[in-house]
């Protein structure tokens, strides 16, 4: 009997020694320097889609789409003193309207990379400071005021309508 009490008071003393060991060992991993991330201090601001009218000749031509994200130094951004967000959709807005040599309807003309870094250069700029690191493009579309107007008619008549008229105008 003496036997078992001895091997279970030894099992339950290798068993707290394994478990304080481990938790010692975690906390030494935990209070190491976390790896840096993949720009190491920088955080990413997205925009909602951004609708921007292409004005030529002083009539609207179409309509430029775009959705952004952006790397953000995460130090600066609580030091300004309008919120990010605000200062981004401005920033877009003005890069785009003084930079009417874009073409936005022809996809040969329109340089993505030029548009990133004429962005990102405006937004720093404009801070004083390096705060944007890198733009990327989410999404980015051009409609022009015919497929605007085709599409609204379309929605207008309703998928069956229009499924309906194509027969009977190739009937006739």
């Amino acid at each position: 009997m003496i036997k078992f009490v001895f091997a279970a008071l030894w099992i339950c003393a290798v068993t707290v020694g394994t478990m304080l060991y481990s938790f010692q060992f975690s906390q030494a991993k935990n209070s190491a320097e976390p790896p840096p991330a993949f720009f190491g201090g920088l955080d990413y601001v997205s925009t909602d889609v951004i609708s921007v009218p292409v004005i030529k000749a002083g009539a609207v031509e179409g309509y430029f789409l775009t959705r952004l994200s952006y790397s953000v130094d995460s130090k600066k951004v609580p030091a300004l003193s309008i919120p990010v967000q605000t200062m981004l959709v401005d920033e877009i807005y003005s890069h785009l309207y003084a930079n009417p040599a874009i073409d936005y309807a022809s996809n040969e003309a329109f340089d993505v990379v030029a548009f990133r870094d004429g962005l990102r250069d405006s937004i720093n700029q404009r801070v004083g400071e390096k705060l944007i690191h890198e733009v990327f493009i989410e999404q980015a579309d051009y409609l022009s005021k015919a497929e605007i107007r085709d599409k609204t008619a379309r929605s207008r008549l309703g998928p069956a309508e229009t499924a309906g008229s194509a027969p009977s105008k190739s009937a006739h």
